[in-house]
């Protein structure tokens, strides 16, 4: 035989599931995007097309719902080992299943109340987060014996009106960026995580707990932050993260900064003190780095959109 297989891999991708809990009057929403991709003894159905080993996508597309039914949705990631869990032991053709999953947040729309009271940051007032566009992602990886569960968010857009510079760069004959020593900080934030619980017999992480923490803690890092490049930015995101949660070895952002240029007001006679500017989507610089815990390796892949 001329050639061979090599790695395989099929799956449903793309299973849209709402689940719906009645607390009483108190509904709450679980809004989840699940891809299921499963391997092990495939070469039959490639080579000769025996579909003996097969268990068809359909199947996976209704266990999903069923399991959302069954189990419910505690958490994305939860929901990915309950899945990753049954596929591999409950089919032994099956070796390795990946399941990930993206997390579309709802949030309640306040009603009025006359004793309501407004509550706002008493340090921190020069960042802001834009509502409504963050997605939680998580992929849950099994083989039968070892676990790997890499979490993470994107598109959430992140900025600092202030507190920022980007000075002392080198400077060649194409140069021409002038030297910024209080700028507008902005960025659209993709993050990966990855825990170091691996096997059954480890506790397991509280995945809700630890998403919100962690999202608190890379806030909070880029909030309180005074950022002489976004690259210092990144690095102290990640570190906060790893100093805080123990559960987490190793993060990976990929961070573009959404350039905002001050724009020249002096044809018509105005002088801009550092508050009108244009906001320039592309090109963009791409910034990216991987922190991790000392004595940890890396394994998240450098190539965030193959995640």
């Amino acid at each position: 035989m001329p050639t061979i297989l090599g790695q395989n891999q099929y799956g449903k991708a793309e299973n849209r599931v709402v689940r719906i809990t009645r607390d009483g009057d108190t509904h709450h929403i679980k809004d989840l995007n699940v891809s299921v991709a499963l391997s092990g003894d495939m070469d039959d159905v490639h080579y000769s097309g025996s579909n003996a080993n097969v268990l068809p996508t359909d199947t996976t597309k209704n266990t999903v719902y069923a399991f959302a039914k069954e189990y419910g949705i505690e958490s994305a990631e939860q929901f990915g080992i309950h899945l990753a869990r049954w596929f591999v032991t409950s089919q032994e053709p099956i070796h390795r299943a990946r399941i990930r999953i993206e997390e579309y947040s709802w949030e309640r729309i306040p009603t009025s109340d006359a004793n309501s009271k407004f509550i706002g940051s008493d340090e921190v007032k020069h960042s802001f987060v834009r509502k409504g566009q963050e997605t939680r992602v998580t992929q849950v990886t099994y083989d039968g014996s070892s676990w790997e569960v890499v979490s993470g968010l994107k598109d959430l857009v992140v900025m600092n009106s202030t507190n920022s510079e980007f000075w002392g760069y080198v400077k060649d004959k194409y140069t021409t960026l002038q030297e910024a020593y209080d700028r507008i900080l902005a960025t659209q934030v993709s993050g990966r995580w990855r825990f170091n619980w691996t096997d059954d017999e480890q506790r397991m992480p509280n995945w809700e707990r630890s998403y919100e923490a962690t999202r608190k803690h890379m806030l909070e890092a880029f909030a309180e932050t005074y950022s002489l490049s976004l690259q210092q930015t990144l690095y102290q995101m990640g570190s906060r993260i790893i100093n805080h949660r123990s559960e987490i070895d190793e993060v990976r952002f990929s961070l573009p900064n959404k350039h905002h240029f001050l724009v020249d007001l002096e044809p018509f006679g105005l002088k801009n003190d550092n508050e009108v500017y244009f906001a320039a989507d592309r090109p963009y610089g791409l910034i990216e780095a991987t922190i991790l815990r000392d004595g940890a390796d890396a394994r998240i892949p450098v190539d965030l959109t193959n995640l």
